[in-house]
């Protein structure tokens, strides 16, 4: 997360590109629909896919790859900030006068099987495959972000000659579904002129019916402004927010790109991914979880591993998850162990801990005459009772361990309740 300069090596061969595009954007431009501001621009509802995919993946891949060692950040703690064990790396490995340039032409793609990685993530729980590009407004070293940054941000050399063009570029070219910015937080939206290009974007770009943006356009809109909210990285609300909103994690809970330097302990377990995507979709958001590939292209086992272990899951309990909307209680008051979502007339009471007794005792549904309960997975209704004092009463599948559908996370569907 927050990469910016990734791509810079390459940026004088690709402004040539750049520059023609910025002169598209007027052409375009048309006076009625979404005018330039946050007033019209936060009107714009959010295209219904986004809400109802609710699981995605995250991909960091770039020249940090090569290095692939402490994180993605690598450039700017080894030359913006000095540290010193990232110099001293470069100079275990490295010859003298070696720059983030040179790293560069290592970074091949080589084993790089497009249609692998598409079948891995479909393997990993995705519905439909949606293309979304990650974009940093700022670079750290580019000299005409330094440039405006010494003129105290009164001058727009940089947005002009590359941020904006390279923006224009990308949606004409690639036509995104989702444009996911970042690089924002040292400036104001007025130096990145991010309601102007929105404004095109929602109007009277390529993608303008179907694209989704997050709130990363300059440092007084995250969690303001934009379409769905990030807020910061992996935020956590604690109650259901009022807009929608999306949670990004890493497997790699130390790095968003690929580092040869990880060991598991820095993994995050499968349980724990899996409790944050019930918890994120309980509150009403999206769950982004982030690989990092290697500098070849490939994706390492242990990633591998744990977006199948996700799709396994959602093979079983994705009907409680897709498309699903927050219920009227998103968890039990007294314990945080069981989070509810709801689709049409069906409650989903995911328990992410087995009760010791067999007995699960959800006291927010109120049962009635037409009540049924079943867990995902298993064919039978449940044996219930109403509870005397409020909620329901399940006596949970007597199975051994390996009949159960899942390992962790069990889900019970409820119908007929209030």
């Amino acid at each position: 997360m927050r990469t910016p300069g990734a791509r810079s090596w390459a940026v004088g061969a690709l402004l040539l590109v750049l520059f023609g595009a910025a002169e598209l954007a007027p052409r375009f431009r048309r006076q009625s629909g979404y005018t330039p501001d946050w007033q019209s621009l936060d009107s714009r509802p959010l295209p219904s896919w986004f809400d109802e995919a609710k699981f995605g993946v995250f991909v960091h891949w770039g020249v940090f790859s090569v290095p692939a060692w402490g994180s993605e950040w690598f450039w700017w703690h080894w030359k913006g900030e000095g540290r010193p064990d990232f110099q001293r790396f470069m100079s275990d490995n490295y010859p003298p006068g070696f720059s983030y340039a040179d790293f560069g032409p290592q970074f091949t793609a080589r084993f790089f099987q497009p249609e692998e990685w598409a079948g891995l993530f479909q393997a990993a729980g995705a519905k439909s495959i949606r293309y979304g590009l990650y974009h940093s407004l700022f670079e750290w070293f580019h000299p005409l972000y330094l440039l405006d940054k010494k003129n105290g941000f009164k001058t727009q050399y940089f947005v002009k000659a590359k941020t904006l063009p390279e923006l224009y570029d990308l949606v004409i070219s690639y036509k995104p579904d989702l444009i996911w910015s970042d690089g924002e937080w040292e400036c104001p939206d007025t130096y990145w002129n991010s309601t102007e290009f929105l404004s095109w974007l929602y109007n009277d770009s390529p993608v303008k019916d179907e694209v989704v943006v997050n709130d990363r356009w300059g440092q007084n809109c995250s969690c303001h402004h934009g379409g769905y909210y990030n807020c910061q990285d992996k935020y956590k609300p604690h109650s259901l927010p009022d807009h929608k909103w999306e949670m990004c994690s890493s497997i790699d809970k130390l790095s968003w790109g690929y580092r040869r330097d990880m060991v598991i302990s820095d993994i995050a377990k499968e349980a724990e991914i899996i409790s944050e995507l019930v918890q994120t979709v309980s509150l009403g958001g999206n769950y982004l979880l982030n690989i990092g590939p290697t500098k070849d292209g490939l994706i390492v086992p242990i990633f591998q591993e744990r977006l199948l272990a996700v799709g396994k899951w959602l093979s079983i309990n994705g009907e409680a998850i897709y498309a699903s909307k927050p219920w009227r209680v998103q968890f039990e008051k007294n314990t945080t162990s069981v989070w509810y979502t709801s689709k049409g007339s069906a409650l989903y009471a995911i328990f992410l801990q087995w009760p010791g007794n067999g007995v699960l005792n959800l006291k927010s549904p109120t049962p009635t005459s037409t009540t049924t309960i079943m867990m995902l997975g298993i064919q039978e209704d449940l044996k219930w009772s109403p509870d005397p004092d409020k909620g329901v009463i399940i006596i949970l599948p007597q199975l051994p361990p390996s009949a159960i559908p899942v390992e962790y996370a069990w889900t019970v569907k409820l119908t007929g309740v209030k």
